[in-house]
């Protein structure tokens, strides 16, 4: 449980809250029609196998390879071309990249915590707010996955932070329990911005 003392940092979530991810939209620039779309976005964003390339238990020629085999040969180019290049259709959501960069230039530690693969950057690296960072913590690369307390606690240690005067932001409740359990604050991001900026002013 988080003390009563004032944050000091806030660490954000990538996926939907830095950065929009979308699979069936990311299918959909790939392919001709909506039916196309539907299969690729089922054989690659939307199986059980995509979190198994986040936790780092799979790697990419897997995950692409299993994809593979759950389509239509005709659509193997279409695919190719979604994997290697979908994350350059990523966009950076505006909102939560200014108050990540007006925060840190108040004096806030500013953190990324995601479950993401171990290409995070080809998506991470078009948000606004990444050279602001004062670090990042990725699942695949830690085989622990939000909401799992063990990956913020991880964050805790690496970089010496107070779990206590820290606040997690992301889309997922249940990844906010995960930080309440570490001992973090944590807001359920909704794009609900003014809300978000009226909660970090509450708790410093």
């Amino acid at each position: 449980m988080a003390s009563g003392r004032p944050i000091r940092n806030i660490i954000f979530d990538m996926g939907n809250v830095l950065m929009t991810f979308d699979g069936p939209r990311f299918a959909g620039l790939f392919t001709d029609t909506p039916e196309d779309a539907e299969l690729l976005d089922g054989a690659l964003f939307g199986t059980t196998m995509w979190s198994l390339l986040d936790s780092g238990t799979i790697s990419h020629e897997t995950m692409r390879r299993y994809a593979l085999a759950h389509l239509p040969e005709r659509l193997h180019p279409n695919l190719n071309e979604c994997f290697d290049h979908w994350p350059e259709h990523s966009e950076p959501i505006a909102a939560t990249n200014e108050l990540g960069i007006r925060l840190k230039r108040e004096g806030y530690g500013i953190y990324v915590l995601s479950n993401a693969n171990t290409r995070i950057m080809d998506q991470l690296g078009h948000a606004p707010v990444t050279p602001y960072l004062d670090g990042c913590v990725v699942s695949a690369k830690e085989r622990i996955m939000k909401p799992d307390p063990a990956i913020f606690r991880l964050l805790c240690l690496r970089y010496r932070l107070d779990p206590a005067e820290c606040l997690f932001v992301d889309d997922n409740a249940d990844n906010c329990e995960g930080a309440r359990a570490a001992g973090m604050h944590a807001f359920h991001y909704q794009d609900n911005i003014a809300e978000l900026e009226a909660n970090v002013r509450l708790l410093s």
